[in-house]
């Protein structure tokens, strides 16, 4: 996180750095008060993703890693499984929201002007646009950038980061904060290997392990349907697990008196 570029202010929290500017023995104080309102606007949205049972997956990689045909493929593979919905982030324009409006999927574009990431009260103000209880499985794609994304928790039950052969197998040693956030690493475009001499699995792999986390890697090529089902395994495993949990909870909780059907304190996020 860069304390320089402005990058943690946000049109989210905008209102909370300016209570506190002018000084810079100010600025580890400006910097604690924003993220610790992210935590708390991000553990709000959690409950509210819970409460609906909607099972929420943080996308995260370098711009043009393919997080918009991942999606796109994604969508086409299980639109009869269950309700997807996307939120996306990016600086300007709603391009990628309108290819995946085009595959008939709710999708809310979040423009962050200069901030380059997404923060827990712009997914929060994203969510009124959204019907959450028809929905099932919502995808939050972030900013195309490998540094801030991974330090705002948006509420989000999974991160995803993406790597694609063409950006260079180091990237887990040369940006460990995102690549140590992942619950799933995914190496897009695997289908260009056959043409590219300079990017190894095994390297790319290595440095993801030599982090210290057994974070699992997956190859994919979104364009290719057989080489997309490692992907789809892993959500359909994942989502399930998460439908289990919240109807345990649920099974296991009282409604208080009086509360008709409205539905218990949610399942909270699994570390």
């Amino acid at each position: 996180m860069c304390e320089t570029c402005g990058c943690t202010v946000t049109s989210g929290n905008v209102h909370l750095a300016r209570e506190t500017r002018g000084h810079d023995a100010q600025v580890v104080e400006v910097l604690q008060k924003l993220l610790a309102s992210n935590n708390d606007a991000a553990a709000h949205n959690r409950a509210h993703f819970n409460e609906h049972s909607v099972f929420v997956v943080n996308l995260m990689s370098s711009p043009g890693a393919g997080k918009t045909a991942l999606l796109e493929a994604t969508i086409d593979a299980l639109r009869d499984e269950c309700n997807i919905a996307v939120i996306e982030g990016d600086l300007e324009t709603e391009n990628d929201a309108a290819r995946v409006r085009a595959r008939g999927v709710p999708a809310v574009q979040i423009t962050t002007g200069s901030a380059c990431h997404l923060d827990a009260e712009l997914v929060h103000r994203a969510l009124h646009e959204l019907p959450m209880d028809g929905i099932d499985l919502l995808f939050i794609e972030n900013v195309g950038n490998l540094v801030c994304p991974a330090s705002f928790d948006l509420g989000q039950h999974r991160n995803v980061v993406l790597l694609s052969v063409t950006e260079g197998d180091d990237k887990p040693a040369k940006y460990p904060v995102m690549f140590r956030a992942a619950d799933l690493v995914v190496l897009s475009k695997t289908d260009l290997l056959g043409v590219l001499d300079d990017f190894e699995p095994l390297r790319a792999e290595a440095a993801l392990r030599a982090l210290g986390r057994g974070t699992p890697l997956i190859h994919i090529a979104a364009r290719r349907t057989p080489a997309l089902q490692p992907w789809l395994d892993w959500l359909r495993c994942e989502l399930g697990q998460h439908r289990t949990a919240s109807r345990q909870f649920r099974a296991r909780t009282p409604a208080p008196a009086g509360a008709g059907q409205r539905r218990p304190t949610p399942v909270g996020a699994r570390d």
